[in-house]
């Protein structure tokens, strides 16, 4: 039995864009575009008309804008999922993290000076379409491949119980969709005195990830900034991978740096999980917890092998706290999850295993 189409409400106060969005939608043939309005106050009245499955939500309208119709449709349907549609401007990634915070599902962004109608066309059948497809649950998980052309580490062992708790030098968080918020809860539950380094890979664009960084130091008591090459990794800091680059670990003498790098895209994303597990792993062996988070598709999978084969742990979030279980089901049905928690869970977990090992609170393990 073939599923039903699903239904999608446009929301945008240009009319370009509103043809070309219900142009491209409408080519794919599970999506049905349902409804279109040109301001936030059409949205609202429409919703019990059409009844969506998904909402697409322009951030910057007349009369009232994408955060204010955001704010009114959840008050009625606080589970639709809702992507907003956003500027690569400053301005436009705070807004965009206000919407996430306010209880927008996700996001893309409006490309910038696009040259063509074409152009534009494919990168809402690129960037929108999948996102409709995994908020609304008609994604399939596919199985591990590797996305690198890196030196092979040894096969990852399948998991086991370890026989006594790892002392853990070094945190890596991989997220993507319902990421922002998630790590938010996470970075919430942690003290100035967490006594290892953590690094984030959070798929953002530029702009994006600097004002998640701001956002994450002012809820935690760690440190939170975007990374820069030649960083050091020290307890209660923790560095955001910028927006276009993936973030690696190199040891210079005593300290464990940051490397950016521009490489090509994996997992068709830069910055990219994978890379910085693979890092993680061959820096600091079986000394990394990993951490798995909220996300569609596969990154990180590939990655948490190696991690599993230098010997460390992984953690991923669970099925019922994802807004998408791509990235952490991808890991957690390969069998490479040391724990699948929920997300209030995981700050506290995080809390607990790294105080594994240390007799004394505070010790250096930015250094080797």
């Amino acid at each position: 039995m073939t599923a039903p189409r699903i239904r999608v409400l446009v929301v945008d106060d240009s009319v370009v864009v509103r043809r070309i969005v219900t142009e491209v939608l409408g080519q794919a043939p599970d999506i049905e575009v349902v409804g279109i309005a040109a301001n936030g106050k059409i949205a609202v009245q429409k919703l019990t008309q059409v009844n969506p499955d998904l909402v697409t939500l322009d951030v910057e309208m007349p009369e009232m804008d994408g955060l204010a119709t955001l704010k009114a449709i959840r008050a009625t349907h606080p589970r639709l999922p809702i992507i907003m549609y956003s500027t690569l401007t400053e301005r436009g990634a705070a807004t965009t993290l206000d919407a996430l915070a306010a209880g927008a599902t996700d996001y893309v962004t409006k490309p910038a000076n696009v040259g063509s109608v074409t152009e534009a066309k494919e990168r809402i059948a690129t960037e929108l379409v999948p996102k409709v497809r995994a908020l609304c649950g008609r994604v399939e998980r596919r199985p591990l491949k590797p996305t690198t052309t890196a030196p092979a580490l040894p096969a990852a062992p399948r998991p086991r119980a370890p026989a006594l708790p790892q002392r853990v030098d070094v945190v890596g968080i991989g997220s993507s969709t319902g990421g922002p918020n998630a790590l938010t809860e996470v970075f919430s539950r942690l003290p100035a005195t967490f006594p290892v380094p953590i690094v984030v890979t959070q798929h953002m664009p530029p702009l994006f990830t600097r004002y998640l960084a701001e956002r994450l130091n002012d809820v935690s008591g760690l440190t939170v900034r975007e990374a820069v090459t030649g960083a050091r990794l020290e307890p209660g800091t923790a560095w955001v991978a910028p927006g276009d680059h993936h973030l690696t670990i190199r040891q210079e003498g005593p300290w464990m740096t940051v490397v950016l790098n521009q490489d090509p895209p994996e997992n068709s994303c830069r910055p990219a999980v994978d890379p910085m597990f693979r890092s993680l792993a061959a820096v600091y062996g079986a000394r990394v917890l990993g951490v798995v988070l909220t996300g569609m598709g596969h990154d990180g999978g590939v990655g948490a092998e190696h991690l599993k084969a230098a010997g460390g742990q992984v953690i991923v979030q669970d099925e019922a706290t994802s807004v998408v279980w791509g990235m952490p089901g991808t890991v957690a049905e390969a069998g490479l999850a040391d724990q699948v928690l929920p997300l209030a869970a995981i700050g506290d977990e995080l809390n607990r295993r790294v105080t594994v090992g240390r007799a004394v609170p505070g010790a250096v393990a930015g250094r080797k």
